[in-house]
């Protein structure tokens, strides 16, 4: 199970962690799964589509890199590589699992009033619309659309090239749209 209950410990950047990890000090490791644990879960989450598989991803994920740092390249940032990793696990996950079905979002159970509905309605819309997509689809927009990765970042992750990637969220964001908009979004 992972822990991101841990506040990430200022100081060094990403590639001095990695650098003192792999040299054999694993509070550099530690320090590096702080910095990512909470925004990675909810990358997972998004992939995934339940609390505890993303979870489960994210300590896949943290054990691939911690067995591979050494063949990391130092072209790339250690963010951009931990993604990339993030993704193939999530994706080896849902071929393992076999997941289909999204879960509710945790905001929805709460029984709220007003606009808070209607949010609470648009998250559950785009939810089920993103699990509806292709995975390669769905992996490009969540790295783009909440991950704020750039093209070229999404590129590296994804090991395709730009013009992939900008063709993936051109037939992603239609298909949302195409999707939503039968459900008056």
């Amino acid at each position: 199970m992972v822990n991101c209950e841990k506040e990430p410990a200022p100081g060094a950047d990403d590639r001095q962690l990695l650098e003192q990890a792999a040299a054999g000090d694993p509070a550099s490791f530690d320090s590096l799964m702080d910095r990512y644990c909470r925004p990675f879960v909810r990358l997972a989450y998004s992939l995934v589509g339940d609390a505890a598989a993303a979870e489960d991803v994210v300590q896949e994920t943290f054990l691939a890199a911690f067995s591979g740092m050494r063949s990391f390249r130092w072209a790339a940032s250690v963010r951009t590589w931990l993604v990339s990793i993030l993704v193939r696990q999530a994706a080896r996950h849902r071929r393992r699992e076999g997941l289909r079905k999204h879960a509710l979002l945790e905001e929805a159970e709460a029984k709220p009033a007003g606009d808070a509905v209607r949010q609470a309605d648009m998250k559950m819309d785009l939810a089920w619309a993103l699990e509806g997509l292709d995975e390669r689809y769905r992996q490009a927009i969540v790295l783009r659309e909440i991950e704020g990765l750039s093209y070229d970042e999404i590129a590296r992750v994804l090991s395709v090239p730009r013009g992939t990637v900008e063709s993936r969220l051109h037939r992603a964001r239609a298909a949302l749209r195409e999707k939503l908009s039968g459900r008056g979004r």
